[in-house]
C-alpha cells in the first residue's frame, strides 16, 4: 500500500496457496463436524449459524440477521419463523421505537449452541492433544494475527471500492 507504514511482504506463491488450500480443507472439517454434532439436535445449520449470532451480538432485527448471514430477508423470514415455532427465539418489539421487531434468543437456543460449541471443543481438545503448549499457544497467536489481517484487508477493499464508486 503506498504511503504506508505497512512493508509489502512477497511470499512464495507457491505457499500461499498452500495455507489457503489447508485453511480451506480445516474450514470444511470444522463445518463437517459441527453438522455431525448438530443431527442430535432439532435444527439446521442455517438455523445453528442464525443463533450463534444472536448469542454473539444478542438481539438483532432480520435485516441485521439476514445481513451477517448473507440471505435473503425472506429467507431469514422463513428461517425466524420455523426458530419461533420451535420456541428457540423469540420477537419482541422495540423499546424505543415500537415498529421495530427484534430476534431474541430463548434460553432452549442458547442451551443447543453452547452444547454445539462445547462438543465442537471438546474435538478440538482431542486433535490438539498432540501439540505442545507452547504450540497451541503459537497457534492461537497466528489465528489471532491472521484474522486481524484478513479483517484489515476487507476493510481496505471495502473503502477502495467506497473511494472507487464516490
Amino acid at each position: 500500500m503506498a504511503g504506508s507504514n505497512r512493508e509489502q511482504k512477497r511470499h512464495n506463491p507457491d505457499e500461499i496457496a498452500f495455507v489457503e488450500k489447508e485453511l480451506r480443507y480445516i474450514s470444511a472439517l470444522i463445518k463437517q463436524s459441527g453438522r455431525e454434532i448438530l443431527d442430535n439436535y432439532p435444527i439446521t445449520p442455517p438455523q445453528f449459524v442464525a443463533l450463534q449470532w444472536l448469542l454473539e451480538h444478542g438481539d438483532m432485527t432480520i435485516g441485521d440477521l439476514s445481513n451477517k448471514m448473507y440471505l435473503a430477508f425472506s429467507t431469514t423470514t422463513d428461517l425466524v419463523d420455523r426458530m419461533e415455532k420451535n420456541e428457540l427465539v423469540k420477537r419482541v418489539r422495540d423499546e424505543q421505537d415500537r415498529r421495530v421487531v427484534r430476534i431474541h434468543l430463548l434460553e432452549d437456543g442458547e442451551r443447543i449452541i453452547e452444547e454445539v460449541i462445547e462438543k465442537r471443543q471438546n474435538d478440538l481438545h482431542e486433535v490438539l492433544s498432540d501439540f505442545t503448549s507452547d504450540e497451541v499457544t503459537n497457534l492461537s497467536s497466528m489465528l489471532i494475527k491472521l484474522h486481524e489481517g484478513m479483517k484489515e484487508g476487507r476493510k481496505r477493499r471495502k473503502q477502495n471500492k467506497e473511494n472507487q464508486s464516490g
